[in-house]
């Protein structure tokens, strides 16, 4: 009976870390498609400059070359955390590892796409900020629901 119990638990450990895994997959998607939607309001509705379309490609191509390796690293840490599940017989070293790697690759990526919004906010004037923080916040609330 405790070699039942011990896969039950472990095959119930590994259920919810591979849930938290997806979920995890799904947030960082989800972060991926949000700074397209932003792009898309500042050039299509914001009426820019031809100064601040200058600026703001200039903070787009910074963005994108910081982010390529972040979500390289979100990849990494997915796939460690993928074979540390497969490999554990339940919530092991290696496991709670792979987990705060992922978390803190998540965190990193999360922190650099707020630092961008925040970049191209700075370019804006108030009025063209106002309907941009409307945006974001409506892109917010709508992952909340």
């Amino acid at each position: 009976m405790s070699g039942l119990k011990s896969t039950l638990v472990t095959a119930i450990l590994s259920a919810a870390i591979g849930a938290a895994a997806a979920w995890g997959a799904m947030t960082w998607q989800t972060e991926r498609a949000r700074p397209a939607d932003l792009h898309r309001i500042v050039h299509e509705q914001l009426d820019l400059s031809p100064e601040q379309t200058r600026r703001l490609d200039e903070i787009e191509a910074a963005y994108a070359r910081e982010r390529v390796p972040l979500e390289a690293e979100v990849r990494a840490a997915n796939a460690e955390l993928s074979a540390a599940i497969a490999e554990s017989r339940g919530d092991t070293a290696e496991v709670r590892a792979a987990v705060q790697h992922f978390h803190t690759a998540m965190g990193d990526l999360q922190m650099a796409t707020i630092r961008h919004v925040f970049d191209m906010r700075s370019v804006l004037t108030p009025t063209q900020a106002e309907a941009f923080d409307r945006a974001v916040v409506e892109a917010l609330r709508a992952d909340a629901d």
